[in-house]
């Protein structure tokens, strides 16, 4: 009865006195009910710039997690447009995370597509092999990758799929498949090369 009559007196508090509790006590659950007050609008806000339920959903717990370390330190005099900034230079951020991760991949996808080329056109130090010679060779070192690196290459480059369709498609995370077709390219270069030596 008392925790309950507690709460109560928790929500009839104005923001600043509830942020003001919680940094002076550091109790998780003052923020947390300060946060849900405006869960919804930083939902919508995340939902706004990042254009993806589950990303948004997942920005908000981001930013629950940010504002845990940040408030302990900082002086905030309104609350509400404080974390109206706080949320938008979040999902500025992840935008341009998302932007140079897009980039990287473009660029990776250029180098790789025009390291199957060379190894089609034999620029490497193959000996005039021929393009079918070239073919047995590349499925020789694919079969010689590790199961996700071989399966993640295939997809990317056979299937043409994209990083998010091969990470749903063998249920693996989105960075995984990223480190798995790095390598995996790595690992075949260095395969292939070691034929022509």
């Amino acid at each position: 009865m008392h925790m309950t009559l507690k709460w109560f007196k928790n929500k009839e508090k104005s923001d600043e006195e509830l942020l003001d509790a919680f940094q002076k006590s550091g109790n998780i659950e003052l923020l947390g009910m300060l946060f849900e007050r405006y869960m919804h609008l930083i939902y919508g806000v995340c939902l706004k710039y990042l254009k993806n339920k589950d990303d948004a959903q997942d920005a908000v717990i981001e930013i629950y997690e940010k504002l845990g370390k940040e408030l302990l330190e900082k002086q905030v005099e309104t609350f509400k447009p404080w974390l109206y900034v706080v949320t938008k230079n979040y999902c500025l951020m992840e935008l341009r995370k998302q932007q140079s991760q897009l980039k990287k991949a473009k660029e990776f996808e250029k180098n790789e597509l025009s390291f199957m080329e060379s190894t089609q056109n034999i620029h490497l130090n193959t000996d005039g092999w021929e393009p079918e010679e070239m073919d047995k060779r590349l499925q020789e070192c694919l079969s010689k990758l590790r199961d996700h690196q071989r399966s993640c290459i295939e997809l990317f480059y056979f299937k043409e799929l994209c990083y998010q369709e091969i990470s749903d498609n063998l249920n693996i995370d989105l960075k995984k498949v990223k480190s798995y077709i790095q390598n995996g390219k790595r690992n075949l270069k260095i395969c292939i090369e070691s034929y022509s030596e």
